[in-house]
């Protein structure tokens, strides 16, 4: 009776998890799917129905033909490798300094550090700060808004993980003459890579998908493919054109997709090593 029990609690469980993702991921997939192959007359009321004639390649074809997505799309490019790339070197290199520097006030610096995970800044005044810098509307000023929000995240990833790699390597360094500079860039950031490799996924997800703050920022005067596709959607082009709205979707997200099918061995390794570790 006791292995009957825990051979069925073997099948639900897994038959669980599967049944919760079909639901909360795999439906909605299906749905933006199925609605991007339908004509325009099929998709006015999206359902899960599949189309009685596919137009899957014309809709993408025309999504990216009319609705501006290359300019968009370089406009995002720029904005997210430029705000990844800082926010991941200065945010590890602040996660090494609050690691190795022990203290009360060490301790309140790393707390206020990570603050900005669950405090969101107020969209209201960075409007105004921006504005007074003259950085409002510019790809600087959005640069710097998405440093500033995901470095807590850059931090709280990497500061207990350079807690576990020995000081000994470091100390080592600095006896053959090496700097701070020098110590972390040859030493400490090559060690970084799972970790950092798992944070940039994340941050390219929270600013490639961006609209809310993008739209304060720099709305109306640098296009991304976020705000590109709130424009079309509002406008006559795309107006309850439901098969175009999901075939942008579908192109947009596909960089992110190619990104984490050539990362995941990094993401797993990093989640793996910073559980265990």
């Amino acid at each position: 009776m006791r292995t009957s029990r825990l051979t069925s609690t073997q099948w639900i469980q897994p038959i669980g998890a599967i049944a919760v993702a079909v639901v909360f991921l795999g439906v909605p997939f299906w749905l933006v799917v199925v609605t991007a192959g339908k004509s325009r007359a099929q998709a006015l009321n999206p359902d899960l129905s599949l189309p009685t004639h596919w137009e899957f390649f014309q809709n993408l074809t025309q999504a990216l033909s009319q609705g501006s997505m290359v300019a968009a799309f370089f406009g995002s490019l720029v904005i997210l490798v430029s705000a990844v790339l800082l926010v991941l070197l200065l945010g590890s290199f602040a996660s090494w300094i609050l690691a190795r520097r022990a203290g009360r006030g060490m301790a309140v610096l790393y707390a206020f550090s990570i603050s900005g995970i669950i405090l969101p800044p107020a969209i209201v005044t960075l409007v105004l700060v921006l504005k007074e810098i003259g950085l409002a509307g510019t790809i600087l000023g959005m640069i710097g808004v998405y440093v500033g929000m995901y470095s807590s995240t850059v931090i709280f990833f990497v500061t207990g993980f350079v807690r576990t790699i020995p000081a000994e390597l470091e100390e080592a360094a600095r006896i053959d003459g090496a700097g701070p500079f020098t110590v972390f860039t040859r030493i400490v950031l090559p060690l970084l890579q799972p970790t950092l490799a798992t944070a940039t996924i994340l941050i390219c997800l929270y600013v490639w998908n961006d609209v809310f703050y993008a739209l304060f920022v720099i709305g109306g005067r640098v296009n991304t493919l976020p705000l590109n596709l709130y424009q079309v959607a509002s406008s006559g082009l795309y107006l309850n054109n439901w098969n175009l709205i999901f075939a942008y979707v579908i192109l947009m997200t596909l960089p992110l997709l190619v990104t984490f099918i050539a990362a995941q061995r990094r993401i797993i390794s990093g989640i793996t090593s910073g559980a265990v570790k």
